[in-house]
C-alpha cells in the first residue's frame, strides 16, 4: 500500500481555503476514485491527470487509487487541483518521495500533454497558503510573477509536469520549447472572462495617471469639476444630472485619473478580485491604479453585485473596489439592481448566500451616477424646450429611489455647454495632474487626522465618531441643522454634509470646517445656491 499527500487551495469568493490532497494505492482492480465534494471540472481531473502523467513519461499505477480532498465538508471546484493530484499519485507510487510533497502547496491545471496551465485566483490562493504557514508554492510559470507578490513565500514556476517531477526528485530539469515572443501564449487562452474589456478593466499611465483622459478636455462645468475633486478627495458618491452631451461621461471617465495610486494593501485587494474574475491586465501582475467599471444599463442584479449560477463570481461593485463604479443612464437600470447597491454602499462589502455556501466580496467603491433630467433630456429650470408632460418627468425621476439617493453625498446639475464656452480660446480648465496633486494632499491631511483609527477617508467615518471627535467650528453647522428641522436633510444626510465639509476643509487647508466649508457642502448636496464660490484651491 502506498500513501502520499500534498496541498492545494480552493477559493470561496476571494478567500482561499487550504485543501490537503491525499492519494492512497491499494491492491485490487485498477480504478480511480475522487472524493471530497468535487465539482464537475474537478471530477474531470481524473482523465486530465492520467493523460498528463503518461504523456510526461511517467507510469500510471495499475491499482485501486483513491484521491481524497480534505476537509471533505468544503465544496471544491476548478481545475487548479490538477498538479497536486498528479504529484500525490506519483508520491503514492513512489516516483516522488512523499516527504518532499507534504509541505508544498500546488496550484495549476494540467493539459493532456503535461503542460501546466494557469488558473484564476492565483494571488488569493497564495495569500491563503501563506496565512496557513506554508513557505513553498508551485504555480504555472506564467503566473509566477503574480504569486511572488506575496511576501515570505518561495515560488516555483513550472511550465510542465516533467519539469516539476525533475525538480522534486533532484533530476536534471528538461528544457521546454520557449514561447515565441510575437505569438500569443496558448496557455493563457480561456483564462480571461469573455467580454472583459475596457468597461471592467483598469487603465493607467505613467505616475498612475491616465494620460488619455485629462480634465482639461472638459469645457466649462465649473461646478461639476469641483464636485469631482471633492468626491475624489473624500471618497464621496456623486450624482450628475443634465442634458445629453453636457460632459457627464467625460467627467466620470476622468475620475480614476484624479484618484491617487493605490497603496500596497489596496493593490493586493484589487488584484485578488481581478485575479478571481480573470481580468488581470497582461503583463501587470499587480494593479496599482484605481479600477474603473462602467456596466451597461441592461446589467442584471447579479452582474452588479455578484452571483451567478454555481460558484458566485464578483460583480461590478467588486471589480470597482478601491476605484470608480460609473452607472450611465442610471434611470434605465432596473430598480431591483439599483436597490441592491444600498447595502454595499454602507457596508463596503457584499455577502452572497447560495445553497453551496456564503461568499464575501470587497466592495468599497466610489459611485458616480449620471442621468438625464427627463425622457427627452431637455428639461431644465432655464430652458423651455422640453416636451415631456410633468407626469412623465416625475415617473422618470422616481426611478431612482429615495434611500439610494440619500446615500449619495454630492448632487450636481450639469448644464448644457454654450457656444461661447466651446469657441473660447485658451479657456481650458485645470489639468488632471494639478487636481490630482490637490486631491493627494487632501487625502494626506485626512490620513494624518485618522492616524491610529481603522478609517482612511472622510466618507468612511461613522456618524457617531464624526459628531463626537471631529466637529466643525462653532456655529458652522447652524444652517445644516435648520435644514434638518425643515425636513430638507435626513439624519444620515446631515452626517454626510459634515463629511463633505471636512473634505472641503482638507482641500482648502483648513484645520476644521468653517461656515463657508459647510455651506459649500450643503450646496453640493442639495443643489440650492448658498452664495459661496464653487471653486477650491486655484479654482478654474
Amino acid at each position: 500500500m502506498g500513501f502520499a499527500r500534498t496541498c492545494s487551495v480552493t477559493l470561496v469568493g476571494v478567500e482561499g481555503v487550504v485543501v490537503e490532497v491525499q492519494a492512497d494505492l491499494e491492491p485490487g482492480v485498477a480504478a480511480f476514485t475522487l472524493v471530497g465534494l468535487p465539482d464537475k471540472s474537478l471530477t474531470e481531473s481524473r482523465d486530465r491527470v492520467r493523460a498528463a502523467v503518461v504523456n510526461s513519461g511517467g507510469e500510471w499505477p495499475q491499482k485501486k487509487l483513491t484521491v481524497g480532498l480534505s476537509p471533505a465538508s468544503v465544496p471544491k471546484g476548478g481545475s487548479g487541483f490538477d498538479i497536486a493530484v498528479a504529484c500525490a499519485v506519483l508520491g503514492a507510487s513512489e516516483r516522488i518521495d512523499p516527504r518532499v510533497l507534504s509541505d508544498i502547496v500546488m496550484i495549476g491545471e494540467l493539459g493532456l500533454d503535461g503542460r501546466v496551465r494557469p488558473v484564476r485566483g492565483i494571488l488569493p490562493a497564495v495569500l491563503a497558503a501563506a496565512d496557513a504557514g506554508f513557505e513553498q508554492v508551485v504555480v504555472p510559470e506564467c503566473a509566477a510573477a503574480e504569486a511572488a507578490l506575496v511576501p515570505g513565500v518561495s515560488v516555483l514556476g513550472v511550465r510542465s509536469l516533467r519539469q516539476l517531477v525533475a525538480v522534486l526528485t533532484d533530476e536534471p530539469v528538461p528544457d521546454e520549447e520557449p514561447q515565441e515572443p510575437d505569438r500569443p501564449d496558448p496557455l493563457m487562452a480561456g483564462l480571461r472572462d469573455l467580454g472583459g474589456g475596457a468597461a471592467t478593466g483598469t487603465r493607467g499611465g505613467p505616475g498612475g495617471y491616465d494620460q488619455g483622459h485629462d480634465l482639461a478636455d472638459v469645457v466649462g462645468q465649473h461646478t461639476a469639476r469641483t464636485a469631482v475633486e471633492v468626491a475624489a478627495a473624500g471618497g464621496h458618491h456623486l450624482f450628475l444630472e443634465g442634458p445629453p452631451g453636457a460632459g457627464k461621461t467625460m467627467l466620470a471617465e476622468r475620475m480614476p485619473s484624479v484618484l491617487p495610486p493605490l497603496d500596497r494593501e489596496a493593490s493586493l485587494e484589487v488584484t485578488a478580485v481581478h485575479s478571481v474574475a480573470g481580468l488581470l491586465p497582461p503583463g501587470r501582475p499587480l494593479i496599482d491604479t484605481a479600477p474603473y467599471c462602467a456596466p451597461h444599463h441592461s446589467a442584471t442584479m447579479q452582474a452588479l453585485v455578484g452571483g451567478g449560477p454555481g460558484t458566485a463570481r464578483p460583480g461590478a461593485v467588486s471589480l470597482s473596489h478601491r476605484g470608480v463604479l460609473f452607472l450611465d443612464e442610471t434611470p434605465e437600470f432596473s430598480s431591483k439592481a439599483l436597490d441592491a447597491l444600498r447595502q454595499p454602499l454602507e457596508a463596503g462589502h457584499v455577502v452572497i448566500a447560495r445553497s453551496a455556501g456564503v461568499v464575501r466580496f470587497p466592495a468599497r467603491f466610489l459611485m458616480v451616477l449620471a442621468a438625464n433630467p427627463c425622457p427627452c433630456g431637455r428639461f431644465s429650470r432655464t430652458d423651455d424646450r422640453c416636451e415631456c408632460p410633468p407626469s412623465a418627468i416625475r415617473r422618470y425621476q422616481a426611478r431612482l429611489s429615495g434611500p439610494l439617493l440619500d446615500r449619495v453625498d454630492l448632487r450636481v446639475e450639469v448644464d448644457a455647454v454654450t457656444r461661447r464656452e466651446l469657441s473660447a480660446v485658451g479657456a481650458r480648465g485645470e489639468t488632471t495632474t494639478v487636481v490630482a496633486d490637490r486631491v493627494r494632499s487632501a487625502r494626506e491631511r485626512a490620513a494624518a487626522r485618522f492616524h491610529g483609527t481603522p478609517w482612511r477617508l472622510n466618507s468612511e467615518i461613522p456618524g457617531r465618531e464624526l459628531r463626537s471627535r471631529w466637529q466643525a467650528a462653532p456655529g458652522a453647522m447652524d444652517e445644516a441643522e435648520r435644514s434638518l428641522e425643515r425636513g430638507v436633510l435626513t439624519a444620515r444626510g446631515i452626517d454626510r454634509v459634515l463629511r463633505v465639509a471636512w473634505t472641503v476643509a482638507d482641500l482648502s487647508g483648513h484645520d476644521r470646517p468653517d461656515a463657508g466649508d459647510v455651506a459649500l457642502a450643503l450646496q453640493l448636496r442639495t443643489g440650492v445656491p448658498r452664495g459661496v464660490p464653487m471653486a477650491i484651491g486655484a479654482g478654474v
